[in-house]
C-alpha cells in the first residue's frame, strides 16, 4: 500500500513542482524602458488613468476608440508610448492588462472597457503576439461591437478564422522578428479577411513593437525603437482613420 500511495504524492509534488515554477515565469514579465515609464507622465493634451486600464484619453476625443492586449509575460506599460503617440492623434487608447500577463486567461476582459465608455462609438481592437491572438478571438465573438482589427507581431489562432468578417484589418510585422516571422503572418492570410492590409516594418524586432529588453533567442533589429515606433503608430492610425472613414 505505501508503494501505491507513493505515486500519486510523487505526482503530486511534481505537478506542484511545475505550477510553482510557471506562476514564477509569469510574474517576472519583461519591464518598460524608460521611454515607455515617460509616456505614463499627463500631459495638456492626454489624460492617463493607470487604474484599472492603462487609458490614455485625449481633451478632444475622437468617437472611436482602441483597446489594446499586450503581449504574454510582458509589463503592459512597455506600449505606453505607442499607445499614448495614438492618443495624441484624438483617438482613446486603453491596454487592458491580464491575469498572470496572460491574455488567453482573459479573452473577454475588452467587454469591460466598451462598458465603462459609452461615449466612445465605434471600438477596434489589436495587440501584441499572444495578445494580438486573443484580440482577434475577441473581434470574432463580438462582430456587433468591433469595428476593427490591428495585429502587431501577431496572427488569429488556428481555430478563429475571421476571414467572413467584414471590417478594416492590418496586420503589422517585422523582417527580423523570430518570434513571429513573416513566414508565420503569411501562413495565416487564409485565416483573415482577403482585403486585410499587411504593412511590413523593414528591419524591425519583435521587442520593439514595444519598449522592453529583447527576448532570449531574438535578432536584433537594424532600426531604432523610435523609429520601429512610430512605423507601428502610423500603420495603426491609418487603420483607425479607415475606420473613421467606414462609419455610417
Amino acid at each position: 500500500m505505501a508503494g501505491l500511495r507513493a505515486v500519486p504524492l510523487a505526482v503530486t509534488a511534481a505537478l506542484a513542482f511545475v505550477l510553482l515554477g510557471a506562476g514564477g515565469w509569469v510574474s517576472t514579465p519583461a519591464q518598460p524602458e524608460p521611454a515607455a515609464l515617460a509616456a505614463l507622465v499627463p500631459g495638456a493634451n492626454v489624460a492617463v488613468d493607470l487604474d484599472p486600464w492603462i487609458a490614455f484619453l485625449p481633451s478632444h476625443p475622437q468617437e472611436t476608440g482602441l483597446i489594446l492586449y499586450p503581449g504574454a509575460r510582458v509589463d503592459p506599460r512597455v506600449y505606453a508610448g505607442a499607445a499614448r503617440a495614438i492618443a495624441e492623434h484624438g483617438y482613446p487608447t486603453l491596454i487592458v492588462p491580464m491575469p498572470l500577463n496572460l491574455a488567453m486567461l482573459a479573452p473577454e476582459r475588452g467587454l469591460e472597457v466598451i462598458r465603462s465608455f459609452p461615449q466612445v462609438k465605434r471600438w477596434v481592437v489589436g495587440g501584441h503576439s499572444l495578445g494580438g491572438a486573443m484580440a482577434a478571438r475577441f473581434a470574432l465573438s463580438h462582430p456587433a461591437l468591433i469595428h476593427g482589427l490591428v495585429l502587431w507581431a501577431s496572427r488569429p489562432t488556428a481555430a478563429d478564422d475571421l476571414s467572413s468578417l467584414a471590417f478594416p484589418v492590418a496586420s503589422i510585422y517585422a523582417t527580423e522578428d523570430v518570434l513571429m516571422d513573416p513566414q508565420t503572418i503569411a501562413a495565416a492570410r487564409g485565416l483573415l479577411p482577403p482585403d486585410t492590409t499587411f504593412v511590413e516594418i523593414a528591419g524591425g524586432n519583435h521587442a520593439q513593437f514595444g519598449r522592453y529588453p529583447p527576448q532570449p533567442g531574438s535578432r536584433p533589429a537594424s532600426i531604432s525603437p523610435d523609429e520601429q515606433q512610430d512605423l507601428v503608430v502610423q500603420a495603426t492610425l491609418a487603420l483607425l482613420a479607415e475606420v473613421d472613414d467606414a462609419r455610417p
